[in-house]
């Protein structure tokens, strides 16, 4: 039987998957919570498919042997597009992914062009054409990444003074390319740009903006159902594999992190 305080573990490479914690927190507010940054490899996005398949799945048997969760969140769409099938296979405990938020976007798109903004690694993945195929195959889809906007995205959590004009000219590519003109719905693949939200919404005006943090929190709390949760919240645990900005540090009080380790 699991002990109460048996943890929701969730993972990224940096500060992206508090998008999904935040909601997570919101209907499960007493739930136990062990945030793992693999800042050491940061960014994936960058980073070649064999390497992440090869480290993301051993990092998280390490973790899992660590803090015993109860289940796992993958809460990096890089990571997850690729990874996903060995992690689970690898380890004997529930693990949800983060997957680009294609279907919801199909759903309320009126001129049928959806814009896919994620990192590079994840846009060419074929786990988006599968999604695109399956969910949205009247849709045109243009796809952009952008390592700069997930650094962008760690130095707004850091305290950094970000501004609206830097982002519109991370994200603007994706614009640019043919058919970008017609694009009324973007999806944020990378777990990161929703902490961009206000400056991307400046930036671009008029846009429907959608990603998979509230459906995964949703997930989670349905695979959780009927199990016992401690009576009172108490501060969750960061985890970083390499030593944190120390900047960052001050800011992830307000997701409820009050305990930081480095592994």
């Amino acid at each position: 039987m699991l002990r109460p305080d048996a943890p929701l573990l969730f993972f990224d490479s940096g500060v992206g998957g508090l998008s999904v914690l935040q909601p997570t927190r919101a209907l499960l507010p007493t739930a136990p919570i062990v945030y793992v940054a693999d800042n050491a490899a940061y960014p994936y996005g960058t980073r070649s498919e064999a390497e992440i398949a090869s480290r993301v799945p051993a990092l998280l048997g390490r973790l899992v042997e660590r803090f015993r969760p109860r289940l796992a969140v993958i809460a990096c769409n890089t990571a997850s597009t690729i990874a996903l099938d060995h992690v689970r296979a690898a380890l004997d405990l529930p693990v949800v992914g983060t997957v680009p938020a294609i279907k919801p976007a199909a759903a309320i798109s009126k001129s049928r062009v959806i814009g896919v903004l994620g990192t590079e690694a994840t846009v060419r993945q074929p786990y988006v054409d599968n999604l695109a195929a399956q969910f949205a195959s009247d849709c045109t889809i243009v796809r952009h990444g952008s390592a700069e906007l997930v650094d962008l995205a760690e130095a707004r959590l850091a305290g950094d003074h970000v501004s609206a004009d830097a982002v519109a000219a991370a994200a603007a590519p994706m614009f640019e390319r043919e058919g970008g003109d017609r694009i009324d719905v973007v999806v944020l693949a990378c777990t990161h740009f929703p902490l961009l939200a206000a400056e991307l919404d400046s930036a671009f005006p008029g846009l429907g903006w959608v990603d998979g943090g509230a459906g995964i929190a949703r997930r989670i709390a349905s695979l959780t159902r009927d199990q016992a949760w401690p009576a009172q919240p108490s501060p969750g645990t960061m985890v970083f594999t390499a030593e944190p900005r120390m900047p960052l540090l001050g800011n992830l009080a307000q997701y409820g992190l009050g305990e930081v380790q480095t592994l």
